[in-house]
């Protein structure tokens, strides 16, 4: 499958858009999200092509070697097969779909939108994946603040998402918003959390199937 990309502007980031947004962040279905996760997903939730490029995405920007925090992660990590990480370690909501995972060298479980402190020392890392779940955090900011904390000065913040999702469990805002509004929605969460720079928004979509948008910022030194 060739894939084609095109590369969008940065959204605008004003501020005031969303500062009618206070966190938690609400969603149409507020029950437990541990009785939601507790079932086994072992689907991918978008198609090949758009795996394809989040995995491309991934090859550009993680050295070899790294140490990797895969967040709100599950069965599979899209990481590119053929180049060895030092680490990657997982954190999502179901522990079966964890330890099949054969990406991850340890995983934690853990609901961020119950305790969005994460159990990982200052810089333990060297980039932080949030692919295809940003839209289910109902305290974004705090939980992107919390991966400036635990990736190290310079390292890198991929954010990955498509046009699919659990319409039930994301948050509201994320349903009104087209995709171009979804990137600046996810940019100015990182703006805010104080701790990220050099921020890109990028349409990294395949010409045909699921479309694929990026957020990836700098940790500040």
């Amino acid at each position: 499958l060739k894939i084609g990309y095109t590369c969008l502007p940065m959204p605008p980031l004003d501020p005031a858009a969303f500062a009618d947004l206070p966190e938690p962040l609400p969603r149409q279905d507020e029950s437990d999200d541990a009785l939601f996760y507790s079932f086994d997903r072992f689907v991918t939730h978008i198609d090949d092509g758009a795996i394809e490029a989040v995995t491309a995405l991934y090859r550009e920007r993680l050295a070899a070697g790294s140490r990797v925090l895969d967040l709100m992660s599950s069965w599979i990590s899209h990481l590119p097969k053929d180049i060895a990480y030092t680490e990657v370690v997982g954190l999502g909501m179901n522990a079966t779909e964890l330890a099949r995972n054969a990406r991850l060298n340890r995983y934690v479980v853990q609901d961020l939108n119950k305790n969005a402190a994460l159990p990982f020392a200052a810089a333990s890392f060297d980039a932080a994946l949030i692919c295809v779940s940003v839209d289910y955090l109902a305290q974004p900011t705090t939980v992107i603040r919390e991966l400036g904390r635990v990736v190290r000065p310079e390292g890198l913040l991929v954010v990955t998402f498509s046009n699919r999702c659990f319409p039930t469990k994301v948050v509201r805002p994320w349903l009104d918003l087209d995709d171009t509004g979804r990137l600046a929605f996810v940019a100015a969460r990182v703006l805010a959390a104080g701790n990220w720079s050099d921020i890109e928004s990028l349409d990294r979509s395949p010409p045909y199937g699921d479309p694929l948008f990026a957020v990836i910022a700098r940790r500040q030194t």
